[in-house]
């Protein structure tokens, strides 16, 4: 299995205008079992914490080139991604590294089941053919910004990002919900995090009942 996964170039224009999307979102927590396709997670990551220009590389990276607004443009989310039933994306356990659009493998293991354990326990995430899983550096924000940084800064981060994510899910007729409810310790035992990252939220994503 290749280490990593070169995604499509995310659509920067759809069908439906802000105003619907708007309308029409909501939290989404019954999921169909169909597959997503390669060009649906693509949108999806690159809505999160993609780069708004892909193409103009390392230069752009950083300050005013995310699609969502950061804290002094530090960007202290990190993004990874279950992925179980997704075509030609084998299933496991991945990082997105934005500056490349691509999926790095960190294992080839289904882990839908061991987050349900942990998360008291929600079908949703059982179901959802993949999750996004939010965590934060805290030590990004707090050399700058100290305390603040970690109890205010970090929070809003996740909001301006997860709140991209249900909007490009409900523009793709997708659907999600932020799950906030985990066991923290349970969770970096099952994703085998590094100490520093905090596990924030996870968002399965899928096709709605």
């Amino acid at each position: 299995m290749s280490e990593y996964v070169k995604l499509p170039h995310p659509r920067t224009s759809g069908d439906q205008s802000l105003e619907e999307i708007f309308l029409n979102r909501r939290s989404r927590r019954d999921f169909q079992t169909s597959s997503l396709s390669p060009s649906e997670i693509s949108q999806i990551l690159w809505a999160a914490y993609g780069l708004k220009e892909p193409e103009r590389g390392k230069r752009y990276t950083g300050k005013a080139n995310r699609t969502w607004p950061s804290a002094g443009a530090i960007f202290p989310l990190e993004i990874y991604l279950v992925a179980a039933d997704i075509i030609d994306i084998p299933s496991g356990f991945y990082h997105f590294i934005p500056d490349e659009h691509a999926l790095k493998l960190i294992h080839d293991k289904d882990l839908r089941e061991d987050l349900y354990k942990i998360a008291y326990p929600r079908e949703m995430i059982r179901v959802a053919p993949a999750s996004l899983i939010y965590i934060a550096i805290e030590s990004r924000v707090m050399d700058r910004f100290g305390e603040r940084g970690r109890q205010r800064y970090i929070p809003m981060d996740i909001g301006h990002s997860a709140q991209n994510v249900y909007l490009q899910a409900e523009a793709l007729g997708l659907g999600t919900c932020a799950i906030g409810a985990f066991d923290d310790e349970g969770i970096k035992q099952v994703l085998d995090l590094p100490a520093e990252e905090i596990p924030m939220y996870i968002m399965p994503v899928g096709y709605p009942v």
